[in-house]
């Protein structure tokens, strides 16, 4: 976890306000605070506002980014599959420290194979609310994590509100940390 010492940005970053999801560029040396670093994103304080930055752009915090994620050649469509459920595990909204999985926000996530042997992965996800203004950028978020997998030509992630999320959805894992338990 990070001490909360400003942080000068080396160059110009894009970044998405927390949570109206607005796209910003925030410019090179300007401070800014990591309040959260999960899933290889960072949500940082930034003149009075929340914003996250994508793990791509790391860099400009003056850290690594994240390493894509390895699937062996010889690998089983299960092995794919856990890998894909691992991916998605890195996701997290940038309000809340759990990722969506745990939060019982994927429904569905199934593979096929396309006719020039890669993969197509079909994922139904929600949200914890349906006005959420994270929405689309946690749907690109799994999208951009899952098409990183190595044999996985597209991603498609549906987000659906049926059935509706609530706290029962959440792991055991995920009601400890929020207290929910």
């Amino acid at each position: 976890m990070y001490n909360r010492e400003p942080i000068v940005l080396n160059r110009d970053c894009e970044a998405v306000l927390v949570p109206m999801a607005d796209k910003v560029i925030i410019p090179k040396d300007t401070e800014v605070v990591i309040a959260q670093d999960l899933g290889g994103s960072y949500t940082v304080y930034v003149s009075g506002n929340l914003a996250r930055i994508e793990g791509k752009d790391a860099d400009a915090l003056g850290l690594e980014p994240v390493a894509p994620p390895e699937l062996p050649e010889n690998a089983s469509e299960e092995d794919l599959e856990k890998l894909a459920w691992e991916q998605m595990k890195t996701c997290f909204d940038p309000e809340i420290p759990i990722n969506i999985v745990d939060l019982g926000l994927v429904y569905e996530c199934s593979i096929s194979s396309l006719p020039e042997g890669q993969k197509e992965v079909d994922i139904k996800m929600t949200l914890t609310a349906p006005g959420c203004g994270m929405g689309e950028v946690l749907v690109q978020d799994v999208k951009e994590k899952v098409e990183a997998i190595p044999a996985v030509k597209v991603a498609n992630v549906e987000l659906v509100f049926d059935p509706p999320w609530n706290y029962g959805m959440m792991s055991e894992a995920a009601k400890i940390q929020t207290g929910m338990y």
